[in-house]
């Protein structure tokens, strides 16, 4: 979290510490204070970090790349060493997470937790319903079926069309190869949400931090709590 963010939740009286309302200026003992906004205890780590990046074209969702491509960590361009919350194509754009926070990243990851993230796809052609149902009911790919949470369509135009399509798993180009097995080539695909947590206004290129309801929000769409006791991830064994 920032430290505007933070002073503006201190502010608004948002903020206590060990029960006590909070006032620009106090200081804790992280080992010792509990900490909390809205009444909800928060962990008091400050190594841990969580940023929204709007990911664009031609930029790999990796710390490094061999090629020498654009990475999403370049972007950021942070001290602490942080990593992609799974992964976009270099093709296609939208919103990515990075942090340091291995609870959180593996929550968010595995299929299992059914945090959804959905994408909006320019394809080629009109879906009809008979494709859209077919994209929720499974598609079999050369990895195995691969079903959308929800898919509809949003708009059509001169022979293309907009989809959003809901997920729950990210195999490599997973929503591509779902549409383009239901006769519909993706032109551009953009992430919009991951679980609870948007931002249309965010540019391609930038970036934010979290804030801490967004963060909050998405331990609670897999079904967990900041009480689960995030973990920084292990630079050895992530490389």
């Amino acid at each position: 979290m920032s430290r505007r963010r933070a002073e503006d939740l201190i502010r608004s009286g948002r903020v206590a510490i060990d029960g006590k309302k909070a006032v620009l200026g106090d200081r804790t003992d992280p080992a010792k204070a509990v900490v909390t906004v809205d009444g909800t205890p928060l962990p008091l780590r400050p190594e841990l970090r969580y940023v929204l990046v709007n990911k664009p074209a031609g930029v790999v969702s990796t710390v490094s790349d061999p090629q020498g491509r654009p990475t999403i960590v370049d972007l950021v361009g942070a001290a602490e060493r942080l990593y992609p919350v799974g992964r976009l194509d270099i093709d296609s754009t939208g919103l990515l997470l990075l942090t340091n926070d291995g609870t959180l990243t593996n929550l968010v990851t595995h299929p299992r937790y059914d945090v959804e993230k959905t994408y909006v796809a320019l394809v080629n052609g009109n879906p009809g319903s008979a494709a859209l149902r077919r994209l929720e009911a499974g598609v079999e790919l050369d990895d195995g079926t691969a079903r959308a949470r929800h898919a509809r369509l949003a708009t059509q135009h001169r022979g293309r069309s907009l989809v959003e399509i809901v997920m729950t798993e990210g195999r490599k180009r997973e929503v591509r190869r779902m549409l383009a097995e239901v006769g519909h080539p993706v032109v551009e695909l953009t992430r919009i949400a991951i679980g609870p947590v948007r931002d249309g206004t965010l540019e391609p290129g930038t970036w934010r931090e979290l804030h801490v309801d967004e963060i909050r929000s998405l331990y609670a769409a897999a079904g967990a709590t900041w009480e689960d006791a995030p973990t920084v991830i292990d630079e050895a064994a992530s490389e």
